[in-house]
């Protein structure tokens, strides 16, 4: 009578093993970047609550604001330790905490600019962040 095979050889094993490991080692970098992406966007965001304490003083005033005239709330968190404005070149600067070592005092930087009319403010991003690391919107 004749035996039928039950469960794996070696050989077959040992390739799935090499499988997943190959699979691993593509996965882990992509994955990581992923990360420091997502704690990127953190910053971003953070810079982007002040367009609107300069948006209203605009929208009063038909002018940017300087640095005195305008209050930025802070904004701090794990992945953000500070945003400011600066009206001597109209940005708004986020800068990213020490907690993420390849984002570690790196900085969002929103650029203020009005347009003709002088009633509508038009943001420009840019930043020492990597810009593999920085959101699709800054660019």
């Amino acid at each position: 009578m004749k035996r039928v095979q039950q469960g794996f050889t070696l050989i077959e094993l040992m390739i799935v093993v090499a499988i997943i490991g190959i699979l691993a080692a593509v996965a882990l970098p992509a994955y990581q970047d992923y990360t420091v992406r997502a704690k990127a966007s953190e910053v971003i965001i953070a810079a982007s609550s002040a367009k609107n304490a300069v948006a209203e003083y605009v929208n009063l005033n038909s002018a940017l604001p300087s640095s005195a005239s305008v209050t930025i709330e802070s904004q701090q968190s794990k992945y953000v330790s500070s945003v400011v404005w600066d009206g001597t070149n109209s940005k708004i600067i986020a800068t990213a905490s020490a907690v993420e070592t390849k984002l570690n005092g790196s900085t969002i930087e929103l650029t203020a600019t009005l347009n003709a009319s002088g009633n509508q403010v038009n943001w420009a991003c840019a930043g020492t962040i990597d810009a593999k690391y920085r959101p699709a919107s800054c660019k």
